[in-house]
């Protein structure tokens, strides 16, 4: 009865053959002289820990529309797998159908990184507005809910919308920055000082987030944008892993392993679960191969017309 939920669910929010064959024979490069696939180096691992007994976090990657997904989902009768497949695959398919070379023509990079936001917007409410819809129809998925961290590349540049506390880091020139800031009881007691952080490392409060999507009919999403640089490597991850590993093991990993993305993945996921894997843990990683730059003017219109 459940896989026949979730599979009438992405019936829903999936792309039709149809659409997809319109969008392969497309070739659409959104990045500007050089095809984003070439760009960019995505890898991807989900695994369920040591603990749980399935697993409730997604992730989906369309590099050639520059996006990145990840999501952690919750609910009682494994709806949460629910929720964060319909999160991933929802936001991956809106973004795909509304961020084009079409959509985007005649933008400078300005107006292309304010268009980002609210597309990553407008796409996560959409998905919002699905998943507590499904919610309260069906008993089984009564609260169900997921967070999110969605990653949006274009012109050498990132957008980011993360609702909850799954998150984004960044490694550039070896030093690890987490990006995204986590919408979660134990942040805001750091914040206002009741905690430190080495306490929190050892807090009850670490599943405890303020924000999801689908719990409520709206929800406030957070986002950003950032400059991109080449070779810098991006890390998308549920709590899983960073609940269980600090911060200096995941820069020190991808330190030593950065040049084999695939490797980086594996060794993150198996260090959450020597930890003792309480948890799902999923991680995306982004490599960032060679600049990106749109290029604007006469000469790039004469360009498009040969590709």
């Amino acid at each position: 009865m459940h896989q026949e939920r979730v599979a009438a669910f992405a019936q829903v929010v999936c792309f039709t053959p149809s659409i997809n064959e319109k969008f392969n024979q497309a070739n659409w490069v959104l990045g500007g002289n050089v095809a984003l696939t070439d760009v960019l180096q995505v890898v991807s691992l989900t695994d369920p820990g040591k603990i749980r007994g399935h697993n409730e976090d997604c992730v989906e990657s369309r590099a050639e529309f520059g996006i990145a997904v990840l999501a952690d989902g919750m609910g009682g009768y494994n709806a949460g797998e629910v929720a964060s497949g319909m999160a991933t695959s929802a936001i991956s398919a809106g973004l795909a159908e509304s961020w084009t070379r079409e959509t985007l023509k005649g933008l400078d990079r300005d107006a292309a990184m304010a268009l980002s936001q609210k597309v990553v917007q407008n796409q996560t409410a959409k998905a919002n507005a699905a998943i507590y819809a499904a919610a309260q129809k069906d008993p089984h998925c009564a609260g169900m809910g997921t967070t999110l961290v969605t990653c949006l590349f274009y012109d050498n540049f990132l957008t980011v919308g993360h609702v909850g506390d799954s998150r984004l880091y960044r490694l550039r020139n070896d030093v690890l920055d987490q990006i995204t800031r986590d919408h979660s009881l134990l942040q805001e007691q750091i914040d206002s000082g009741l905690i430190s952080k080495e306490d929190a490392r050892s807090s009850h409060n670490k599943n405890l987030v303020t924000r999801a999507v689908g719990i409520d009919p709206e929800v406030e999403t957070e986002v950003h944008t950032y400059d991109v640089l080449p070779d810098d490597i991006f890390l998308l991850c549920s709590d899983g892993l960073n609940d269980m590993i600090e911060d200096e093991e995941i820069q020190m990993t991808l330190i030593a392993l950065q040049s084999n993305l695939e490797l980086s993945a594996q060794q993150l996921v198996q260090a959450a679960n020597d930890a003792g894997g309480r948890d799902n843990v999923s991680v995306m990683l982004v490599r960032v191969l060679k600049s990106y730059a749109v290029e604007r003017g006469f000469w790039a219109t004469v360009k498009s017309w040969f590709r």
